[in-house]
């Protein structure tokens, strides 16, 4: 890549501010940040540890749930390690290399996470609408070939940011006022035409977000469909119970991700703190609730959790 045109007194490195305007509640802030990182760390491991262990957890639908789970180890710990030694150590320098890095990284990741909740979505079609051919049609290599063309997915379209950016000249502003590397933050910060990075960020949420969405609604049309075709209420019930954990954890993923895009984008009138703290709940509290939804709304997890929390 290419090297940033940054300050003569220190060519090689940004100054991530944390959160302007808050400096001197930092230490309060981080807080909340620590103990959702924790709980979210400690959701997740167990869910990887538990489907690990159980022979008979080891289906399409708990080989999923491991996806996400590392998705969302992922993209909270691409963002909140470094939150807190700036709130805590006052460590708000990062290099160029590192900025780059995890920004591609936590942007990459959360394409990911979005990819999984796709083909969840598929998971679910094909259990309610084809419950008899679902065993041959969702096979563990067969997901694992997805979350592979997911992966890949999530690289390529996430590639050319780093690269707009490299093009970028930094005259003498290299502080960013925020919590990490995000992609429009750092170009906002350039004395260069960012047309190309504005452009190409707002064709990247509308391709991949979009289109993730429009296949998860559509998923969605079609179990309803089918649902309501079942004559019985109990059985519409039971199906739709299958969908509710799914349900929620689209619900915790996708509106922080939307409505902090849209602020960071078009919020002119938002104080910067503000959009920045809702920046970084995308990192924060998905990751912490997904374990959990899954936790309490799949009987066969949870009671495979409680073996192990609950044995003496």
């Amino acid at each position: 890549m290419a090297a940033f045109n940054l300050t003569p007194s220190d060519p090689s490195t940004f100054i991530l501010t944390g959160i302007p305007g808050l400096e001197a509640a930092h230490v309060w802030i981080s807080i909340p940040f620590s103990t959702f990182y924790i709980i979210s760390l400690l959701g997740n491991f167990m869910v990887l540890f538990v489907v690990g262990k159980e022979e008979t957890l080891h289906k399409p639908m708990y080989l999923l749930l491991c996806m996400l789970a590392l998705t969302d180890i992922s993209t909270s710990t691409s963002v909140v390690p470094k939150a807190l030694c700036i709130f805590w150590f006052n460590l708000r320098g990062i290099t160029v290399s590192g900025c780059l890095t995890q920004m591609f990284f936590l942007h990459m990741v959360s394409a990911m996470h979005s990819a999984v909740l796709v083909t969840m979505a598929f998971d679910r079609y094909i259990a309610i609408c084809n419950p008899l051919r679902y065993a041959t049609i969702l096979t563990n290599s067969r997901i694992a070939k997805l979350g592979l063309v997911g992966l890949i997915r999530s690289v390529l379209f996430i590639l050319p940011t780093p690269l707009l950016l490299s093009r970028l000249p930094f005259c003498s502003n290299y502080i960013i006022p925020h919590t990490y590397c995000d992609h429009i933050a750092v170009a906002k910060i350039s004395c260069g035409d960012i047309t190309d990075n504005r452009m190409y960020g707002l064709v990247m949420a509308l391709v991949v977000i979009g289109l993730d969405l429009t296949l998860i609604a559509l998923s969605y049309a079609l179990i309803i469909r089918a649902v309501l075709r079942i004559s019985s209420k109990k059985a519409h019930q039971k199906a739709l119970n299958t969908c509710t954990a799914h349900i929620c954890v689209i619900l915790t993923s996708y509106t922080p991700f939307l409505f902090s895009n849209l602020t960071h984008r078009f919020g002119q009138g938002i104080a910067p703190h503000i959009q920045i703290i809702l920046a970084n709940l995308y990192f924060l509290i998905p990751p912490m609730l997904n374990p959990i939804i899954y936790g309490v709304k799949t009987k066969e997890l949870r009671e495979k959790v409680g073996k192990y929390t609950c044995r003496r």
